[in-house]
């Protein structure tokens, strides 16, 4: 099976810090539920980036979208919701936005 190709032009941008005691259990939900979720929704993830040291939280992850309409069709859905409360259980300092599609890094 090929890989998805898209046009992003929108990119939602996730920031949090780890749970100390959660660190194995986050992984396995990002990587065998959190992201393949985002991607039933047509949210492809793009980018984590993870912050060595500084006043930033631990963890920034990039998805990418076509549309803003597709975006916000992902956050009114249950899907979407059911995913995010349950990324909360893992992590704290949680904060999402969406920006317009640039290249590298966005904050």
């Amino acid at each position: 099976m090929s890989p998805t190709q898209i046009i992003p032009r929108y990119k939602l941008v996730l920031t949090y810090d780890i749970r100390p005691d959660m660190h194995e259990l986050y992984y396995q939900y990002v990587t065998q539920e959190f992201v393949p979720g985002m991607q039933e929704m047509d949210l492809y993830m793009l980018t984590v980036w993870h912050t060595a040291f500084g006043d930033r939280p631990l963890r920034q992850v990039e998805f990418v979208s076509e549309s803003l309409e597709t975006l916000q069709d992902a956050f009114d859905s249950e899907r979407f919701q059911a995913l995010e409360k349950r990324l909360q259980t893992y992590i704290f300092h949680y904060s999402r936005k969406v920006v317009h599609f640039r290249d590298g890094f966005q904050f």
